[in-house]
């Protein structure tokens, strides 16, 4: 496509998106209001009003949103490309991605019909004042939940992504026996070593790093002081873009949670406290069957986890509010998932009947409160954490959890993953594979994750500076890689499954930053 016609196609959308939005009627409104200022001429009308706008901050409240929007909308694409193509562009993918939903949504099904609980009801009125009174605390009951199960768990869909086969593509004309190492099949573009020194190269070995150079034995003068500094004046800015570079190198533990809610774009303007609000007095309404799948799993995650267990009733606002969110349904524009729907009782296969259920779209899995964990530790008033935490699932989270053939994709981490191995530890994945221990199977459940409730959180949160400041998943895949480098000796010294799982046991001692710049920059290719 032509690159102008690309261009102009581009600021179509985003006018078009930020038109019926409220910060659209905000700025109109204030441009309504400068007019009663006497150094607004009506011979220089627009530039006055838009003088005005500028030195408000009502310019740089609209650059954000417009940064925002260029991060999670659709690419433009050819006119006449079905939705499902710009959802998805390869057909096989969207094939898998159906038959998994298919397979997840009649678990949830089956588990409400053996167990005689509604997908949804109102709750009575004890309840929901019981519910009410005790909202903040929610961590102190204890409903019995044995009967309750997750609808999957990341290992199921590891299969998934193994089994997956791209029938144009045949594998026997691919003339290195290397790609038959791996367990992830599929033909995708994924970095090398060189291609991500490239990419990441504000990570470089002479480049100062938050998780590096603050807790080395050199003066904070040399690097931290000033870098601080720099940071204090990107908040005092509220510039996304600039606080999305700054993220690069990491961010300071007192400014984080400010830079990070100004990369997202997310707000907690009295609108989106009413919203959050509103979520919440839908939770106390209705009872749903996912609720119980919510509780599960925060009960069997980060109840049981040193860093986390305090935040249990933050867990269950934030999640029992997002299965309510509406607004979550956006996102599948660009997800390769589709929302999964349910009937109406006693309707089954009327299709007027069907809804979207849950009403977020997301099917909760186990280990999915571990995406909110961290960000309990940034940010303590629920409705300015459920708003981070909305943005980075949109962002980030979901592509963990969908088949597509996206760079951040999980399907591209894993075979990112192998390659990395397979080409810069070759010794190592071969001694792997010959004890029957295929690397992947053992690194899946921290890349789907993000690596949430496996390294301590100051390096988690190092890591996902990164993930902002690079707006990719990669580093995930990188840093998994880097893990096995790290442990290579030990691995290489195992004779079986289990010793290598024993090996991998505990990464919360790791340093995330060393291990990443050693992998890329001090490898040799």
């Amino acid at each position: 496509m032509d690159e102008g016609i690309e261009l102009s196609l581009t600021i179509a959308q985003i006018i078009q998106r930020l038109r019926g939005s409220h910060l659209h009627s905000q700025i109109e409104r204030q441009a309504k209001e400068c007019l009663h200022q006497p150094d607004v001429k009506l011979e220089s009308l627009k530039e006055d009003v838009r003088s005005f706008l500028k030195t408000s901050g009502w310019e740089r409240k609209l650059q954000n949103a417009v940064y925002r929007e260029l991060h999670i909308q659709l690419p433009p694409r050819h006119p006449p490309a079905p939705p499902e193509h710009l959802k998805e562009p390869l057909a096989y993918m969207r094939k898998a991605q159906a038959s998994w939903e298919k397979r997840v949504l009649k678990s949830l099904n089956s588990m409400s019909t053996e167990l005689g609980v509604p997908l949804a009801h109102m709750r009575p009125a004890a309840e929901q004042k019981e519910l009410t009174n005790k909202w903040n605390e929610m961590g102190t009951d204890e409903p019995d939940l044995s009967r309750f199960r997750p609808v999957y768990a990341p290992k199921d869909f590891l299969e998934v992504l193994i089994g997956l086969r791209n029938p144009n593509h045949d594998s026997s004309e691919d003339i290195s026996a290397r790609s038959h190492w791996g367990l992830i099949q599929v033909p995708l573009n994924v970095r090398d070593i060189p291609h991500l020194r490239e990419a990441y190269s504000e990570l470089n070995l002479t480049s100062g790093q938050m998780g590096i150079d603050d807790h080395a034995l050199i003066h904070p003068d040399l690097f931290e002081n000033e870098y601080v500094q720099i940071g204090k004046k990107v908040v005092m800015e509220e510039d996304s873009a600039a606080a999305q570079q700054y993220s690069r190198q990491g961010c300071p533990t007192g400014l984080r949670a400010d830079l990070w809610a100004l990369i997202l774009n997310a707000t907690n303007q009295p609108q989106d406290v009413m919203h959050y609000e509103q979520l919440k007095a839908g939770v106390i309404q209705h009872n749903l069957l996912v609720d119980n799948l919510i509780y599960k799993d925060v009960k069997l995650t980060a109840s049981n986890d040193d860093y986390y267990f305090v935040f249990e009733d933050f867990l269950y606002q934030v999640l029992l509010c997002f299965s309510r969110d509406t607004a979550v349904l956006e996102h599948f524009k660009y997800n390769s998932a589709t929302p999964p729907k349910s009937y109406i009782q006693g309707k089954v296969g009327d299709e007027e009947c069907a809804v979207v259920y849950p009403p977020n779209g997301v099917i909760p899995f186990h280990g999915f409160s571990m995406y909110v964990a961290p960000l309990c530790f940034l940010y303590n008033e629920p409705s300015k954490l459920y708003n981070v935490f909305r943005e980075m699932y949109i962002r980030y989270f979901f592509r963990l959890h969908s088949i597509s053939s996206h760079p951040s994709g999980i399907l591209s981490l894993c075979l990112q993953f192998e390659r990395l191995l397979q080409t810069h530890l070759p010794q190592l994945f071969y001694h792997l594979r010959q004890i029957g221990v295929q690397p992947l199977r053992l690194a899946f459940k921290w890349m789907v994750r993000a690596f949430s409730g496996y390294l301590s959180t100051d390096q988690l949160l190092l890591l996902w500076d990164r993930i902002l400041g690079y707006d990719s998943l990669e580093v995930v895949a990188v840093l998994a890689a880097a893990v096995f480098a790290f442990r290579a000796e030990n691995l290489m010294e195992v004779t079986s499954l289990a010793s290598a799982e024993a090996v991998l046991a505990d990464l919360s001692t790791l340093k995330v930053m060393p291990l990443i710049q050693v992998f890329l920059f001090a490898t040799a290719m």
